[in-house]
């Protein structure tokens, strides 16, 4: 009896011991639910950035648009439904994916010095081809192109050298993965169809996928999710997801396109409750800001976002900065697209545009940088942002009468200036609704001159 005894105690410490063990992989904390306060901590380099670069870059490079001698109609990352073209005559071009001109330092240096402050590059879209060295599959740059090199560790260990965020872009869906959509060709988005083995193709090739490009490459700033909108990946299949990428780099933010709530190129959530941190508009600016949400709008400088040939319907700097301005004013950041070429450089009439953009925010990105959407309505001459103290008022169109016009009360004011023009000074003269300041009759930026108001006390 006394054995027995010494025997279950024994049995209890250990059960014990063992409980205590694996508690942590009992409890598996729902990120989806965190406090306010922590979302906004997590989320507060991204709300201070506001402008961002987007690479689509991959195999459809090659083509650049054009398949069998014939201009393919759409944008060109989707050449391979588009065209549509097999899996195994697409597989031939990562034997030609030889970008020996990329260089990932040239490459963050041209974000830099636009002001971009985070980067988001095709880890894979929805082709299925991998810019790193994944362990699951051998459709990569490493194993399947005569190229071999890692271009997310190149790119990522540019980025820490010039203080610039790395994240990654993830196609959901595969049209080369005989378990995703592949055997939908001819319609690899066939919206309609279901692949039965998709759960094993997410559960031995997604997921491990993503803990590689998570675990591989130190610390991340977004993962961008794309291809929710199949039949065959579910609400809770997102939720699932959400929460295993945030348990492995829980300060990662993530796009709302991991779970199915966006409405369409709006971007924006239906209501219910659905994952991810912000919202994801895509070639559009939404009307006004949407207090309380998060949002980014993706966009491209001409009509595609992978590289083509033909493709020279370019906008103007001019567009492309008050774009900015316009998604600040609204409390939005603005993720603008360039695709390199298959030789790996980024097309000339990006480079001269993001040079613009830089010259313009060297100047006025205090009125970009951390700021929120405007406290008043919008003006017909330009766009408001804010800080804590400070408005600004960006000037597109000079008044005719050269007056603005500010709902501040005169008395509030302690300072009006010009930014890019020796920061010139104005005197504010009280009006009914604010105050009002009379232009110089040339203003030092054509597209977006910024005057600042710096005010004491609760607008």
């Amino acid at each position: 009896m006394k054995k027995l005894g010494y025997l279950t105690g024994f049995l209890l410490v250990f059960i014990i011991i063992w409980l205590s063990a694996c508690k942590k992989t009992w409890q598996t904390t729902d990120y989806l639910h965190e406090s306010r306060q922590g979302k906004e901590a997590r989320m507060q380099w991204w709300n201070e950035a506001r402008f961002g670069m987007f690479i689509h870059w991959g195999l459809y490079s090659i083509p650049a648009g054009v398949y069998d001698g014939k201009q393919i109609p759409g944008i060109g990352e989707w050449i391979m439904q588009k065209a549509p073209i097999p899996v195994k005559e697409y597989e031939k071009y990562a034997a030609q994916f030889n970008p020996v001109k990329f260089n990932a330092g040239e490459w963050v240096k041209i974000a830099r010095d636009a002001g971009m402050k985070y980067i988001v590059i095709t880890s894979k879209h929805h082709d299925g081809f991998c810019l790193w060295d994944s362990k699951v599959t051998k459709w990569d740059v490493m194993d399947a192109t005569p190229f071999k090199r890692d271009i997310l560790k190149e790119l990522k260990e540019a980025c820490d050298k010039n203080d610039i965020k790395l994240c990654f872009y993830h196609s959901i869906m595969d049209w080369h993965h005989p378990d995703a959509q592949a055997p939908f060709y001819p319609n690899y988005n066939d919206t309609e169809r279901s692949n039965p083995n998709f759960p094993r193709y997410v559960n031995n090739y997604l997921k491990p996928q993503l803990g590689e490009l998570i675990k591989n490459y130190g610390k991340l700033g977004i993962l961008w999710f794309d291809g929710e909108w199949i039949k065959d990946w579910t609400s809770p299949m997102g939720k699932d997801m959400y929460n295993y990428v945030r348990s492995l780099q829980p300060d990662i933010i993530i796009n709302n396109r991991v779970d199915k709530g966006r409405k369409g190129m709006q971007g924006m959530n239906t209501e219910g409750e659905f994952a991810g941190d912000y919202g994801t508009p895509e070639q559009e600016i939404p009307d006004t800001g949407l207090p309380g949400v998060a949002w980014e709008s993706c966009m491209t400088m001409n009509d595609s976002w992978g590289y083509k040939s033909y493709d020279s319907n370019w906008k103007s700097s001019e567009t492309l900065i008050r774009n900015i301005i316009d998604i600040t004013s609204k409390g939005g950041n603005y993720l603008l697209n360039v695709g390199p070429t298959s030789e790996g450089v980024i097309p000339e009439a990006s480079v001269q545009r993001l040079k613009a953009i830089g010259a313009w925010m060297q100047v006025n990105g205090e009125a970009i940088y951390g700021t929120s959407a405007s406290p008043f309505e919008k003006p017909g001459w330009g766009r408001y942002t804010q800080k804590p103290g400070k408005i600004f008022a960006h000037i597109f169109e000079r008044p005719a009468d050269g007056v603005l016009n500010i709902p501040v009360p005169a008395v509030q004011v302690k300072n009006v200036y010009l930014l890019g023009a020796d920061n010139e000074s104005f005197t504010p003269v009280p009006a009914d609704e604010g105050f009002i300041i009379r232009l110089p009759k040339v203003l030092p930026d054509s597209i977006a001159s910024v005057v600042v108001i710096e005010y004491e006390g609760q607008l």
